[in-house]
C-alpha cells in the first residue's frame, strides 16, 4: 500500500509487538542497557546494509536492491545528522554532504518544480525540514536556500507548476497533493511537518512570517485533526467531511514536535499540554502493555518510529520530561536485545527476534534512530 492512497484506503491496523514476524518461539532477551558504543554500532550497521555509496542514497532492502522512497531519504539523513551531533565524528559530517549530493543528482538538483520527482507536498516538506537542520549543523548556505525555496513552493506554489500551492486561503490548512483530486485532502502528514518546517526556518532567520504561518497552521490542525481530550491525531480530513481518526505514530510525532517548538518560542502552555497529551496517547494507546511501540505492516510504514524519535526527544529534553526518555530506553533495549547479531540490524517488531533474511530499510530504522537521540542510562 503506497502512502499516497491514504485518503481513499484505510491504513493497515496496528500490529501488536507480539503478533507477527516472529522468527522462532524464543522469548525476547533481556538487555542490561544499551551503550553509546552500541548506538554507533547500530547506525554504522544500518548504513552498511542500506546506504548505497554509488548513488549516495539509501536502498530499499538490505540486499541493496531498489531505492528507498523519496521522502524517507530525508529521515535517514536526519539520522546521520543526529549521529554527527551525538559523536562529533567527521565521517558523519562527510556523510551529510554525501547524502546531499546523492539527492542532488537523483532529484534534479532539488528542483521543487519537477513534478516527476516531487508530486506530494509532504515529500517536499520532509526535505525542507532536513535541509534547514543541515544548515543549523553546517552553516552551509546551500541547505538554507533549498529549504526556503521548498517551503514557499509548498505554501504558495511557483510559476513553474500549475498549482497555487498547498495552503487553502479560504478555509485554512494545507492540502496533501496537487496532481489528483483525491489527493487534495488535508493530511496530518503535511500540516504538522509544515509547522515544524516554518518554526525551524523562523529559528534560523527570525523572519516573523514563518512564526505567523506556523501558528496559523497549528491552530487549524488543532481544530481539525487533534482530539483535545485524549491527544490522538487524525490522519486526514477531506473537504468539509469529518476527520478520519486513523492514528499513525508519525502524526503523533510531528504533532508533538510542532507543539514543543511553538511552546519554546511563545511560552504558551496550551502547546505544552497538547504535546504531553499526544505523547501520552502514544504511550498508552499505541504501545503494548509493557510500553513497546506498536508497528504497522505496509509499504514505508516501518519508518514511523524513526520519525517519533526525532520529536519525542524534543519533548523530553526541551521540556524536561525525563519519563519519556525512560520509555524510549526501554524500547531501544528491547529492540537491541533482539537484533540480528551477525549484522547488528534491528526490526520494527522490537519484542521479537529480528529476521535474518532480507529486510526493508523502513523496518530497520526505528531503533538506530532512537539510539542517536536517546542517551544511555548512566551506570
Amino acid at each position: 500500500m503506497k502512502k499516497y492512497f491514504f485518503i481513499i484506503i484505510p491504513l493497515f491496523l496496528f500490529t501488536g509487538a507480539d503478533a507477527s514476524n516472529v522468527v522462532n518461539g524464543n522469548k525476547p532477551e533481556r538487555s542490561s542497557g544499551f551503550t553509546s558504543e552500541d548506538a554507533t554500532i547500530a547506525i554504522d550497521a544500518f548504513n552498511d546494509s542500506f546506504f548505497d555509496r554509488e548513488t549516495g542514497l539509501y536502498s530499499a532492502t538490505s540486499d541493496k536492491k531498489g531505492r528507498a522512497a523519496i521522502w524517507t531519504q530525508a529521515i535517514y539523513w536526519d539520522m546521520v545528522m543526529n549521529a554527527y551531533k551525538r559523536t562529533g565524528d567527521s565521517k558523519y559530517l562527510q556523510l551529510i554532504e554525501d547524502i546531499y549530493r546523492g539527492g542532488y543528482r537523483q532529484y534534479d538538483g532539488y528542483n521543487w518544480d519537477n513534478t516527476v520527482e516531487w508530486f506530494i507536498y509532504d515529500d517536499i516538506m520532509w526535505w525542507v525540514i532536513s535541509m534547514a537542520r543541515a544548515y543549523e549543523i553546517t552553516k552551509d548556505p546551500k541547505y538554507l536556500g533549498h529549504s526556503i525555496l521548498g517551503f514557499e513552493r509548498v505554501w504558495k506554489g511557483t510559476p513553474g507548476v500549475k498549482d497555487k500551492g498547498s495552503y487553502d486561503t479560504g478555509k485554512g490548512g494545507l492540502r496533501w497533493g496537487w496532481k489528483r483530486d483525491e489527493w487534495r485532502g488535508k493530511m496530518a502528514c503535511i500540516n504538522y511537518p509544515a509547522v515544524i518546517g516554518a518554526m525551524t526556518l523562523y529559528n534560523i532567520t527570525k523572519d516573523k512570517s514563518y512564526l505567523d504561518r506556523a501558528k496559523e497552521i497549528y491552530t487549524w490542525s488543532r481544530n481539525a485533526l487533534f482530539d483535545k481530550n485524549d491527544g490522538k491525531v487524525a490522519d486526514h480530513k477531506v473537504m468539509d467531511g469529518p476527520a478520519n481518526w486513523t492514528t499513525n505514530l508519525y502524526n503523533q510525532a510531528t504533532c508533538i514536535g510542532a507543539a514543543v517548538m511553538l511552546y519554546k518560542e511563545t511560552k504558551d502552555r496550551m502547546y505544552l499540554k497538547d504535546a504531553v497529551l499526544a505523547a501520552d496517547y502514544s504511550k498508552n494507546k499505541m504501545s503494548d502493555n509493557n510500553g513497546v511501540l506498536f508497528f504497522k505492516n505496509g509499504i514505508e510504514q516501518g519508518i514511523y518510529t524513526a520519525i517519533f524519535a526525532q520529536y519525542i526527544i524534543r519533548l523530553a529534553e526541551d521540556c524536561k520530561l525525563d519519563r519519556y526518555v525512560e520509555w524510549m530506553r526501554f524500547n531501544i533495549d528491547t529492540a537491541w536485545a533482539n537484533r540480528d547479531k551477525d549484522r547488528n540490524l534491528t526490526f520494527k517488531d522490537a519484542a521479537n527476534p529480528c529476521p535474518t533474511g532480507v529486510i526493508e530499510v523502513y523496518d530497520a530504522s526505528g531503533c538506530p534512530a532512537l539510539m542517536q537521540v536517546i542517551s544511555p542510562k548512566r551506570k
